[in-house]
């Protein structure tokens, strides 16, 4: 089939499920033409898509024919509508065939150190690129093909984040666990040729991968994809379950040397490429202590949601020197527990369910702001520039997950329990809607479940301001900060 463009649609795979529409926007074409949630899509203008793209691709036509089944039964609808004209349904999922799995087995891959017991979804890896492209996962390139790169080229799929890990073939093979690791960096250099829009990342392993191997991996970036839009380098974050008996987290002297090391590359970089290209993690200036750069050093904050440069813009939101809000991507297990199946740029849907929390402390009550071991040293000094004696900080430590595990894009309802026992009655608590998919915890507990009253807030300076000021109710935007809202693949703790 030809598509919009003139676009040659490829042969689809077997279909694991069909698209499900699970809401319609009022006065669309969509709900013109009859189509209601819980409508199944056989087909769009005779195609079935594999993903929400061709989804999109398809649903943009002109006067669509839409195929669908309703009750066990099968209709066909005709929707009126102009070429590119929204249709007005969405639908269940990012992806309706099979997911990419990833067959690396890295050391440092954080759901490899996730506890048993929780939901089977949270096991799940990937290595998909079009789940790179929708939420900003990274991809190895291990499984990549000259169809994939077709794809991403003709359907404009950028950008695309890639795991680099170390440009040198053997020791990427290594950490990888994949022999196709030493040779997948080819696909990068593809992408690159054809004009792909590229972050890549780099999580480094204390005694592994840092050191003389990090320099030898800026080294290859500079020689060979210089093209990258952005490097970001991040720490291992290594949980209480990591079976892995050479890995670790960084020392305060380490976590210095990385910060060194980039600032130095960075001045390199400026010098030769025009632009400073690769960046350290915020975790990486709180584990040295070290104050974080200028927010021009960031050059526009482009992986703001891999935890570069989080910091300096929610701080930027909270003292009002920025007014678009940026906020962050809502956590490493979104894409299958509750994102926009749009992708993590689209509006979020699936905190509605915490509306339910009833707030039974007074908007004047005392406030405790609750946020992750790292989040709260990015926090106190803005809550204290208010000089307010009524709103405090209130760290809760990851004991769940352990380690070094400190960013509240993975808290957990057993921790945040625990701390608000301690805390008294009647006061207002905010907590971040990061740690939250479809309303739940990673561990399956739910606000509701916690030992007082919260307040689920989303995450950008600016809102907190607000929220501070005036007082909020459950359903309202108000913010929370996190570092590091996500583990990336394997680190960024």
């Amino acid at each position: 089939m030809v598509g919009r463009g003139g676009l040659t649609l490829p042969p689809y795979p077997r279909r694991v499920s069909l698209p499900r529409i699970v809401a319609v926007a009022p006065g669309s074409p969509a709900e013109r033409a009859g189509l209601a949630p819980g409508d199944e899509i056989v087909a769009l203008g005779g195609r079935s898509p594999r993903d929400v793209i061709e989804w999109q691709l398809l649903a943009d036509e002109a006067d669509l024919e839409i195929e669908l089944r309703r009750g066990g039964l099968e209709r066909s609808v005709e929707v009126a509508k102009a070429a590119g004209e929204p249709l007005g349904a969405e639908v269940h999922s990012a992806l309706f065939d099979q997911v990419r799995t990833c067959d690396n087995h890295c050391e440092f891959c954080f759901i490899h150190q996730l506890p048993p017991g929780l939901r089977a979804s949270l096991y799940q890896k990937d290595d998909d690129y079009r789940l790179s492209f929708l939420y900003g996962n990274f991809t190895t390139l291990t499984r990549f093909t000259e169809a994939d790169l077709e794809r991403v080229v003709s359907e404009g799929l950028s950008p695309i984040n890639v795991s680099i890990h170390a440009t040198d073939p053997d020791v990427r093979s290594a950490m990888l666990r994949n022999r196709r690791g030493a040779s997948s960096l080819r696909w990068l250099r593809a992408l690159l040729d054809h004009g792909v829009v590229v972050h890549g990342q780099v999580v480094v392993c204390p005694g592994v991968n840092d050191g003389d191997v990090l320099v030898d991996t800026l080294v290859g970036v500079l020689d060979e994809y210089p093209e990258l839009s952005s490097l970001c380098v991040v720490p291992l974050g290594i949980s209480r379950f990591s079976t892995e008996p050479r890995l670790r987290a960084h020392s305060t002297a380490e976590a210095e040397a990385v910060v060194d090391l980039v600032g130095e590359w960075q001045e390199l970089y400026l010098r030769l490429l025009g632009r400073r290209l690769v960046h350290a993690a915020d975790e990486y200036y709180l584990l040295a202590r070290r104050p974080f750069p200028s927010p021009e050093t960031y050059e526009g904050f482009a992986m703001h949601e891999d935890g570069i440069g989080m910091a300096r813009t929610f701080e930027a939101e909270f003292l009002g020197r920025r007014q678009d809000v940026t906020g962050v991507r809502p956590g490493f297990f979104a894409w299958v527990d509750g994102a926009p199946a749009t992708g993590y740029r689209a509006p979020r849907a699936g905190q509605s369910s915490v509306a339910a929390v009833k707030l039974r402390a007074a908007r004047s009550a005392p406030v405790g702001v609750l946020t992750g071991s790292y989040g709260a040293r990015v926090l106190t000094p803005l809550v204290a520039s208010l000089r307010r004696s009524d709103v405090r900080v209130i760290p809760v430590e990851n004991r769940f997950f352990g380690g070094n595990i400190g960013v509240s894009g993975l808290l957990v309802g057993v921790d945040v329990a625990r701390v608000l026992a301690e805390e008294p009655a009647g006061n207002r608590y905010l907590l971040p809607d990061v740690c939250l998919s479809k309303g739940r915890f990673l561990d399956g507990t739910a606000p509701i479940d916690l030992p007082r009253p919260v307040e689920v807030v989303a995450t950008d300076g600016r809102a907190l301001r607000r929220a501070l000021a005036m007082g909020t109710s459950a359903s309202s935007s108000a913010t929370m900060a996190t570092v590091g809202a996500s583990p990336g693949c394997g680190g960024g703790s």
